[in-house]
């Protein structure tokens, strides 16, 4: 059942693709994806269904969530230089643990830190602040923990340590 709910977070996913940004539409498809993202892991914990499968599942339903939402955003959002360097240069840090992890342990490592949990979670309440927030005030403290999260996640994948 929890596989079956991150499956559908693919599915609203991707139909976000069919929405104008920020349109109602978006933000249903949005917070539906947000929620059964929070629902899965619930789901698969209380059934004693949780799996490495599905731990892989969910990671690759966050990368097309927050590569959908990434797609559909960044154009409609008006960000400063200092920012696209910033978020360029995070993203440029997990794809190194990315393929870190790959190297050293011969898999796709994607760990589920604290760090990584709270960070998703902000940049998932982003999008909803965007009409009674700047960005350029929001996506400091976002940032600064999402290069908190990054540099952790390397560390761990460098030093062997597994969290999950």
């Amino acid at each position: 059942m929890a596989n079956l709910i991150t499956s559908c977070r693919i599915l609203l996913s991707l139909l976000l693709l069919f929405f104008p940004a920020l349109s109602p539409g978006f933000y249903g498809l949005y917070l539906a994806a947000g929620l059964s993202d929070m629902l899965d892991g619930f789901v698969a914990r209380r059934t004693n269904s949780a799996s490495p499968l599905g731990a892989k599942l969910d990671s690759m339903a966050d990368i097309v969530f927050l590569s959908v939402c990434l797609i559909k955003l960044l154009p409609v959002l008006a960000l400063p230089v200092w920012l696209w360097v910033w978020v360029g240069l995070i993203a440029l840090l997990r794809l190194v643990n990315i393929l870190s992890g790959f190297v050293r342990r011969k898999k796709l490592v994607l760990l589920h830190t604290r760090a990584n949990k709270l960070t998703g979670a902000l940049l998932f309440l982003l999008p909803l602040s965007l009409g009674f927030l700047n960005i350029s005030y929001t996506a400091v403290p976002l940032c600064a923990l999402a290069s908190f999260a990054a540099i952790q996640e390397g560390h761990f994948i460098r030093t062997g340590r597994d969290i999950s």
